[in-house]
């Protein structure tokens, strides 16, 4: 159950639905699948239980229950003896289709070792399907065996095919062998068989199975040392035990039905995990991305639908409900989240919509609004509502915080200009170093030169046609990150010169005036518990209209002396307020982002990579112009090159004959 769950975590599923007998071979092993998914941050979902002795009715109704489910990751852990059923009811019921992944235990692959036919004949059935198998390392030991059995077995066919040797008959073997080796070893230490009476069996003295009989082994400890302690080699390989009393260093095959036949995909031990090679070989390391090594753990599978794209792993539920996602009624900011009977516009809302608008797959749902009109609602009440169940996302204006990563989970936030003048001017050094004695002399003076030539663009001209070609591109490039760096630069004087005694949150948290926050939001909460400011100087606001009161009043007169609120409301604000200014620093870098209950998928497809710095003029937004120059310089250094190539081969016929006559003339 480990190796299972290190495949569900290897895919990078979190749900699974567990079908299983209902005996306690497969309640124990339920369980212990159930821990190690949880160690993984994954879970059991759903389970299903058959009857040892199941119908074919009863497999078909539960798998009918399986089908309405939101997980398509179904573990199946039953007998041999009518496993096979499950799967043929599977696909007569579209379950064996594309979309849904089958993980069967080892029982699957001891059908198929024993009968190897098997995939021939039911080859539609199991298509598709990953299962586990012991892994046994071949040896001449283990092929000289399988001779023998094939030749033993040879003349038992039934009808017409041979009984296949199983992992479990070499366990087998190899227990029997290990056994007489160990009792070996006990004879030799003086052991002896005898047997005597247990006590604690004399008050069932009487009974019709008569267990007082039952005697007890006096050498049980001494052979189970001896057991212990043998360290051989077998037809399953190395047999050696730990303290504990298992077997050191077990391993799985990871096995994938393809076509009409199997094929080995990686493999699983305890102590490398999945891999590409046999646990005894060292694992080999590859590129990961081109930058950094990793381990490549399974070749690829085809999955069940002659597929080899990895299934998604869910579906929204086949029981006609929408998602209900809840959406605060706002009283202010309605520009972000608005809500007009049963209209639901803003920001916020046209962000989400164009987020399900990418995704490959339709998603079920209807707003739900949170708040009664009159008051902005608590963001906090909000995202309780998910944790009880009462809604399956938020969509708003909603700030990422650390104690709400605790509660839910968001996706990613939906809410620097540089210059480098060094190519350009190195090129141009290339082209001028022969014309021009500026670009010649030392390295250093050269390095001064191409420095300055780069700035010099900007204001002198060139007469050389190829320096042309280049500068008119540069001057392009030039002018339009110009433009960006002083519109930049004039926000930046323009909002110094608006003068206030309040430098950033350093000293309006040290002082004692009154700071206004917006009633609901984290602000609060943040400005008490991360910068020590007393509740007492925190005064709630509830709209814009209520922040140019207060500020307008100032604390003298019962207002407040600033406003803290996060970026987008006060861009918003300032928009249509001139008299009033943004101070000081970012001080915290939260974003906005849909929430959704822990662990769901929707978290990570919906606005998946969205920009967390729309605000800025990154260096990537000019990568266009710069491509435009390097392409330019390229050019202008290739005609430049043919140019000399053509020079030397059209000069030096005449340069050499002159050098000769002056030879003959010394």
């Amino acid at each position: 159950m480990t190796a299972v769950a290190d495949l569900v975590d290897y895919y990078e599923w979190r749900d699974v639905i567990a079908i299983y007998v209902n005996d306690d071979f497969g309640r124990n092993a339920i369980a212990a699948l159930g821990e190690k998914l949880a160690e993984k941050r994954c879970k059991i979902s759903y389970k299903v239980p058959l009857n040892p002795k199941a119908t074919k009715d009863e497999i078909t109704n539960a798998l009918i229950s399986v089908s309405s489910m939101e997980s398509r990751i179904l573990i199946l852990h039953i007998y041999t003896s009518w496993g096979l059923q499950v799967l043929t009811e599977a696909r007569n019921l579209m379950m064996m289709a594309s979309g849904y992944v089958w993980i069967a235990t080892d029982w699957f692959s001891t059908i198929i070792d024993t009968d190897p036919s098997l995939p021939f004949v039911s080859t539609d059935d199991i298509q598709g399907v990953l299962t586990l198998k012991m892994y046994t390392p071949e040896s001449e030991l283990k092929k000289k065996f399988k001779s023998r059995w094939s030749n033993l077995t040879s003349a038992r066919r039934v009808n017409g095919s041979s009984f296949g040797l199983n992992t479990y008959g070499l366990y087998a073997y190899d227990s029997v062998r290990h056994l007489a080796v160990a009792l070996d070893s006990f004879f030799a230490r003086g052991g002896n068989i005898s047997f005597s009476t247990d006590s604690n069996l004399n008050e069932l003295r009487g009974g019709k199975l008569n267990l007082d009989a039952l005697k007890m082994f006096n050498g049980g400890s001494q052979l189970l040392q001896s057991i212990l302690e043998v360290n051989t080699t077998g037809l399953i390989g190395p047999i050696k035990f730990n303290p504990d009393g298992n077997l050191i260093n077990p391993a799985f095959e990871v096995i994938n039905v393809i076509g009409t036949g199997t094929r080995t995909i990686g493999y699983w031990s305890n102590s490398s995990g999945l891999s590409l090679d046999p646990p005894e070989k060292p694992q080999r390391k590859l590129q990961s991305n081109g930058s950094s090594i990793g381990i490549q753990r399974l070749y690829s599978v085809i999955w069940p639908g002659q597929t080899t794209q990895k299934p998604r792993g869910w579906v929204f539920p086949d029981n006609g409900r929408k998602l209900r996602i809840g959406v605060p009624n706002r009283v202010s900011y309605r520009e972000f989240v608005g809500i007009k009977g049963t209209e639901f516009t803003g920001y916020c809302i046209e962000v989400f919509l164009a987020a399900l608008n990418e995704l490959p797959y339709a998603v079920p749902f209807k707003f739900v609004p949170f708040g009664d009109g009159k008051k902005n609602p608590e963001n906090h009440e909000l995202l309780h509502m998910i944790q009880i169940g009462e809604f399956d996302g938020v969509v708003g204006d909603i700030t990422i915080t650390t104690s709400r990563t605790k509660m839910v989970d968001f996706t990613q936030p939906y809410i620097e200009s540089g210059i480098f003048f060094l190519v350009v001017g190195t090129v141009v050094r290339i082209l001028e170093r022969r014309a021009n004695e500026d670009f010649r002399g030392p390295p250093r003076k050269q390095f001064v030169t191409i420095i300055w030539f780069s700035f010099s663009t900007l204001f002198f001209s060139q007469r050389n046609t190829l320096r042309w070609f280049v500068l008119i591109i540069w001057l392009f490039v030039v002018l339009i990150i110009n433009s960006s760096y002083t519109a930049s630069l004039t926000s930046i004087l323009t909002v110094e010169q608006l003068s206030s005694p309040i430098k950033g949150i350093e000293s309006l948290a040290t002082g004692n005036d009154p700071i206004g926050f917006p009633k609901g939001s984290f602000v609060g909460k943040y400005l008490t518990d991360e910068l020590n400011v007393q509740s007492s100087r925190l005064v709630p606001l509830n709209s814009p209209e209520e922040f140019e009161k207060a500020l307008k009043d100032g604390p003298r007169a019962g207002g407040v002396a600033a406003v803290v609120q996060e970026r987008a409301y006060m861009e918003l604000f300032l928009s249509v307020r001139c008299g009033y200014s943004i101070v000081g620093q970012e001080f915290t870098k939260m974003g906005w982002g849909f929430a959704f209950p822990r662990d769901s998928p929707l978290a990570t497809d919906i606005a998946q990579g969205a920009k967390q710095s729309v605000d800025r003029l990154p260096l990537k937004s000019f990568w266009g112009l710069f491509v435009l120059s390097d392409i330019a310089c390229f050019l202008a250094l290739l005609l430049h090159v043919i140019c000399l190539v053509h020079q030397f081969y059209s000069c030096a016929p005449s340069q050499l004959l002159a050098f000769t006559s002056q030879n003959d003339r010394q």
